[in-house]
């Protein structure tokens, strides 16, 4: 049995017989999140055994009869707060040697393509993520028990499982095998701190609307030209941030 360290607390763990990026999502809400998860890409990349997924409920850890996991804060105000002990007991069972805990909380960092990149390419990861809800946790989870703490924007939601989703969904369809035509990856937006160009489909002329003529030509170096000016147009226009 090994043990792994994490800020001080030592957690039994087995070694990780895995050829797949794993992800364990605890939250107080499982069935929120399965369908998500069985369905469309996330449905396939299971299924060819490229990830595996496993939704658990939070108060399976609980030490309580009623299985509470939350309970007031200390010093008084609204609301509850995630009790520290049930999700302590919840990483010592699921933790392996190569686990990385990931809670999600509107004072996290805001997720960004390349930190996808980043945890897609170790094919042998696994991540655990917390998902928040309430007033969300006993500081001591913060401080003792998780590596990575994000958020997907600057609002509140009223729970973590929409975050653990975005989490899971950025991650899985970056890993090679996912994804039908891979090449698509390569135009999508923020790959290249751009915005994508516009796409059109049939009909070439809807209500009045036209598709450029560029794109019905034919001639693949001036479409390859007019995708290129109009991602940088895109980028420049709607989120001119990433220009700079």
């Amino acid at each position: 049995m090994i043990l792994n360290h994490v800020i001080g607390v030592r957690f039994p763990v087995a070694v990780p017989m895995t050829n797949m990026i794993k992800f364990d999502l605890i939250t107080i809400f499982p069935d929120s999140l399965q369908a998500y998860l069985d369905s469309s890409i996330l449905k396939r990349a299971q299924e060819k055994g490229l990830v595996e997924i496993k939704v658990h409920n939070l108060r399976d850890w609980s030490s309580s009869k009623h299985r509470t996991v939350d309970d007031t804060p200390y010093g008084g105000g609204p609301g509850m707060v995630f009790m520290v002990e049930p999700i302590y007991n919840a990483l010592c069972e699921l933790r392996k040697e190569n686990t990385k805990v990931f809670l999600t909380s509107p004072k996290g960092k805001k997720l960004v393509q390349s930190t996808f990149v980043e945890l897609s390419n170790d094919i042998n990861a696994h991540y655990i993520i917390l998902c928040g809800h309430y007033e969300g946790f006993d500081q001591r989870v913060h401080d003792h028990l998780v590596d990575y703490e994000f958020s997907i924007g600057d609002y509140v939601l009223s729970g973590g499982e929409l975050p653990a989703l975005v989490l899971v969904d950025g991650i899985t369809r970056l890993i090679p095998g996912v994804l039908g035509n891979e090449q698509s990856l390569d135009m999508e937006s923020f790959t290249n701190d751009t915005l994508d160009f516009p796409q059109y489909t049939k009909p070439s002329e809807f209500n009045g609307w036209s598709v450029p003529e560029v794109l019905l030509s034919g001639n693949h170096k001036e479409i390859q030209k007019w995708r290129e000016e109009n991602s940088i147009l895109e980028t420049k226009n709607k989120r001119p941030d990433l220009s700079k």
